[in-house]
């Protein structure tokens, strides 16, 4: 299938909904949907049914992510406070 397409897709652009996938691959929005199960299951991906609100306009999709992945720190951040004491 398209798996590892969609994969590099989220390792490149981080959390995305399933039509974003779909537009930023070029595959039809069914495929993507049939291939996020199958990905879950093999725990590659963390994905999520939501409903987003655009213009009052509900919008109901899967928001997905690479399982486990924690994007590093953006540069310029202040480091963690110390404890006193």
């Amino acid at each position: 299938m398209h798996t590892e397409t969609i994969i590099q897709c989220l390792k490149k652009h981080g959390q995305l909904l399933d039509s974003e996938i779909a537009a930023a691959t070029g595959i039809p929005l069914a495929t993507v949907r049939g291939s996020l199960p199958d990905l879950s299951e093999r725990g590659e991906i963390s994905h999520c049914s939501i409903t987003r609100f655009n213009k009052g306009k509900a919008i109901e999709g899967f928001l997905c992510r690479i399982a486990g992945y924690v994007p590093p720190p953006a540069a310029g951040r202040k480091p963690a406070a110390k404890n006193k004491g």
